[in-house]
């Protein structure tokens, strides 16, 4: 194409201001270590590591265009037989998925070299691309690409791609290695989408790779990154970022900047997430020990269904309106003359405790009341602080606002 900004390998594959990038650098970093410092248990991370990769294989292969309707990525996410999904879409996300969980598997200390990045290629094409991109094999000397805009021209087929990328897994295994991991990683990220020495999945491949990367910057034995989820959230400016680093001469500072504000952003994301994971177990916990410690059969009775009434909250975050709650607890209640009425009495109960808030939610014409369990209350008060409030309880209070509407 006329006019394409052309490619030219690298003088230097790691140069960048480094007073400009130093801060997002060490907020990334505090993140990461933020999210390690974290007590977890591991059906959790495990729990969170699937809902993650999901954003990750979505996040990449929707930046390419692919598209997803109803429940479409799902079913590509838990596809045993990948040739019987339906759309490109959904065999890209599938292959995606499959790169991933490899990559995940690789060790620590295995090289980056030309043959791993072609075997990234190869996972992440075949299946979904196959068909006009031959898996794991460079674009041939007559076969040019243009991308980007403004438009970019990828390096020359043939002999010059093999060469580029072979030059970059040199530069991996040795200057690379003077700087941070993160950085490595978003470096590695950039030039392999710089140069594009394959037909198709050039992006998809430099977004494996740098996840690679990323897990050897103190991530694996703790979550996965999705940094894909937060490109394509702002995909113009990771395409703008892209192209200017190509434009200043591979002057990787600004991708630097934009990347290392994701992981920031990411890992902290995360770090709530098990943050919330893990009070959520603690009230559970303390709920269990403090109700079953009630001596008395007829409390006992009531204390289980409170329980019931606590627990399904817990599964609701956010919490739950009250016609949701009164419908999906009805059966739980159903021993009960009036369940609806039992419903609300136990609601009250746990409000008067100190374990539920309820929240006025929409407007004049539509409102509502939004249930939900405080996940900090445990960390308020002791066992006999418990007991006392629980005696002091009003025994006719009532909460008109909690009658469900006729």
């Amino acid at each position: 194409m006329a006019g394409a900004i052309q490619y030219r390998l690298p003088t230097s594959w790691t140069r960048y201001d480094y007073e400009r990038v130093k801060d997002g650098l060490l907020e990334a970093k505090a993140s990461i270590r933020a999210l390690r410092t974290i007590p977890f248990q591991r059906r959790w991370a495990k729990d969170l590591q699937e809902i993650e990769l999901k954003l990750e294989v979505s996040g990449t292969s929707k930046i390419e265009g692919a598209e997803f309707v109803g429940n479409e990525l799902d079913e590509a996410v838990l596809a045993t037989r990948p040739e019987e999904l339906r759309t490109r879409s959904q065999k890209q996300a599938n292959a995606a998925l499959r790169t991933y969980q490899w990559i995940r598997n690789i060790p620590d200390d295995k090289p980056v070299t030309s043959n791993l990045i072609l075997t990234v290629h190869r996972t992440i094409v075949t299946g979904c691309d196959d068909d006009h991109c031959a898996p794991g094999i460079f674009r041939a000397a007559d076969q040019n690409v243009t991308f980007g805009l403004p438009r970019h021209r990828g390096i020359p087929g043939g002999k010059q791609c093999a060469e580029a990328l072979d030059q970059l897994a040199r530069e991996i295994s040795s200057r690379f290695r003077d700087h941070d991991p993160l950085v490595q990683a978003i470096a590695v990220h950039y030039h392999l989408a710089a140069m594009h020495p394959f037909l198709d999945g050039n992006g998809r491949t430099a977004r494996a790779l740098e996840a690679l990367m990323m897990q050897r910057a103190g991530l694996k034995d703790v979550l996965f990154i999705p940094m894909s989820n937060y490109y394509h959230d702002n995909k113009d400016t990771y395409l703008r970022t892209l192209a200017q680093v190509r434009q200043e001469g591979h002057d990787l500072t600004p991708f630097l900047e934009f990347a290392l504000r994701g992981v920031e952003e990411q890992a902290s994301r995360l770090a709530e997430a098990l943050g919330r994971a893990v009070r959520k177990e603690l009230f559970r916990n303390f709920i269990s020990e403090l109700f079953l410690t009630l001596e008395s059969t007829r409390k006992r009775v009531i204390v289980k269904r409170q329980l019931t009434l606590l627990n399904y909250l817990l599964d609701k975050d956010g919490g739950a309106e009250l016609p949701q709650l009164l419908a999906n607890m009805k059966d739980q209640y159903a021993s009960r003359k009036n369940p609806v009425a039992a419903i609300v009495r136990d609601i009250k109960r746990l409000i008067d405790l100190g374990a539920v808030e309820v929240k006025r939610i929409g407007d004049n014409r539509r409102p509502s009341l939004l249930i939900g369990v405080k996940l900090d209350w445990p960390s308020t008060l002791t066992d006999s602080e418990f007991f006392e409030r629980l005696k002091e309880l009003p025994r006719s209070k009532t909460y008109k606002f909690l009658r469900p509407s006729r």
